[in-house]
């Protein structure tokens, strides 16, 4: 993070807070339908973050407890601004969401029922998938290759999706195959 001056850092701390206010506000499905949001904000149109900060930032934020789209919005306020950066971004992220809640919490039971609502709300999950399957791809695209990514990957889906291992356990599984084959390539390289 570069050093920046007292008004220059209050200036990027409101820019910070509006970003992650309007990601917050426009993006439906939770936060990998923001990742490539986040990934289009801060990184390729405000230069804040490089794209391989953002995959360390989605995989600390997976990695870690809470929700991903405030913990991916913490990590980038911080490496963008420190504390305050952190703070602004995550406020930011769900202020949103809490007043939208608030308002329509005591009117969506009377408009549920509506074929309208119903419509739209089908709509609104095609988008999310559609969101998702572009985030997965960006992803894909930027993860290192080899017979030891797509074993993992493969793995982790078959042990997360059909045997319904816990997440956790399979993340904690995919960080240590990761170390040991890392470990294993490195020493390959010394001889």
């Amino acid at each position: 993070m570069k050093q920046l001056d007292r008004k220059e850092y209050f200036k990027r701390l409101w820019q910070l807070f509006v970003t992650f206010f309007k990601i917050g506000a426009f993006t439906f499905g939770g936060g990998y339908a923001m990742i490539p949001l986040i990934q289009q904000e801060v990184s390729e149109k405000r230069k804040w973050i490089t794209d391989e900060e953002i995959l360390e930032i989605v995989a600390i934020a997976e990695s870690t407890p809470g929700p991903i789209a405030i913990n991916s919005a913490t990590f980038v306020g911080y490496k963008a601004c420190g504390f305050w950066g952190s703070f602004a971004c995550t406020l930011g992220v769900v202020l949103p969401s809490f007043l939208i809640i608030l308002t329509i919490s005591g009117i969506l039971e009377l408009v549920s029922e509506y074929r309208a609502v119903k419509y739209a709300f089908m709509g609104i999950r095609a988008g999310v998938l559609a969101l998702i399957i572009k985030a997965l791809i960006k992803m894909y695209k930027a993860c290192p290759k080899g017979i030891v990514s797509y074993v993992i990957m493969g793995l982790s889906f078959v042990l997360a999706a059909i045997v319904k291992i816990d997440v956790i356990i399979v993340v904690i599984m995919c960080a240590v195959i990761g170390l040991v084959s890392s470990i294993v390539a490195e020493r390959r390289a010394k001889k």
